[in-house]
């Protein structure tokens, strides 16, 4: 059923933006955000850490054959990893809770709010998603959703974000024509395959579409089937259904041929890049 133009809570696509909003239920616990940043700073630094402790054992240790400075290198690198496993369990407990507290609180606003509406906001006919059993649904799975999105998500991407930034900063002090050179190679190697990956998406949203009209169609000659035998139609709803299986499995090669093209334009290319840095 089409959205009501009428009612400003329904709209045809969701705004990212609404999640801002929930910001604000943040608020009361800008302490453990606090100490789950500083977690997160710590442990993504001890990681950037540990490749250039792997790189002191094997230049002052293995190839140096210094067993004393080896000693050394792996007490300081068994350091390096307890910090990292403490802060990662510190940022791990502080980013869950705060996911759980988010969760909770917004169930018993929302809850809250239910309790204050009119009875007839939820007996209305033209509005099933105002049914009491699909907003219990929607209070426990969304809120869920959104748990797992300010508990776990929105960390781990902060957390690659922040390892990403240091590892081409180590990468520019230590190589600076190395470093340029994967810097220009990644946009170059990447943006084809975004390309074909795209196009891969409308292929398979398209192949799901056919698919889901086969249903459509095969169900509503089922529903119907006392109609197509009296009118003796099943010659016709046979070739109709076989030209639309015909239709999906057609869409569904073109489909299967560009992941393959997508598959072999990817591996070529990255080993390619791989293949002319090292041989620079």
């Amino acid at each position: 059923m089409p959205a009501n133009s009428d009612d400003p809570t329904m709209t045809s696509r969701p705004d990212p933006r609404v999640l801002l909003r929930l910001l604000k239920l943040l608020a009361p616990y800008r302490g453990r955000l606090l100490i789950a940043a500083l977690a997160l700073l710590v442990a993504s630094g001890s990681v950037l850490l540990l490749g250039q402790g792997l790189r002191l054992v094997i230049d002052q240790g293995f190839l140096a054959r210094d067993s004393t400075q080896l000693n050394r290198t792996l007490a300081a690198m068994l350091a390096v990893v307890s910090v990292l496993a403490a802060a990662s369990a510190l940022r791990y407990y502080q980013v869950s809770w705060i996911g759980e507290r988010l969760a909770g609180d917004l169930r018993r606003q929302v809850f809250d709010h239910l309790l204050e509406l009119e009875p007839a906001y939820f007996e209305s006919a033209t509005h099933r998603d105002r049914g009491a059993a699909e907003i219990a649904s929607r209070l426990t799975a969304d809120t869920s959703v959104l748990q797992t999105l300010f508990g776990s998500s929105i960390s781990l991407a902060l957390r690659n974000l922040v390892m990403l930034l240091g590892t081409v900063a180590l990468m520019l002090v230590t190589q600076p024509w190395l470093s340029a050179l994967v810097l220009i190679g990644i946009p170059v190697t990447v943006l084809p395959i975004l390309w074909f990956g795209r196009r891969v998406r409308r292929l398979s949203r398209h192949s799901q579409d056919r698919v889901a009209e086969l249903g459509r169609y095969a169900s509503e000659t089922l529903d119907g089937i006392r109609t197509v035998q009296a009118f003796t139609h099943e010659a016709i709803d046979r070739r109709d259904y076989g030209e639309r299986v015909e239709q999906a499995f057609a869409t569904a090669v073109v489909r299967t041929r560009q992941r393959a093209w997508l598959t072999g334009a990817a591996m070529l290319a990255v080993f390619a890049a791989v293949g002319l840095m090292l041989w620079q």
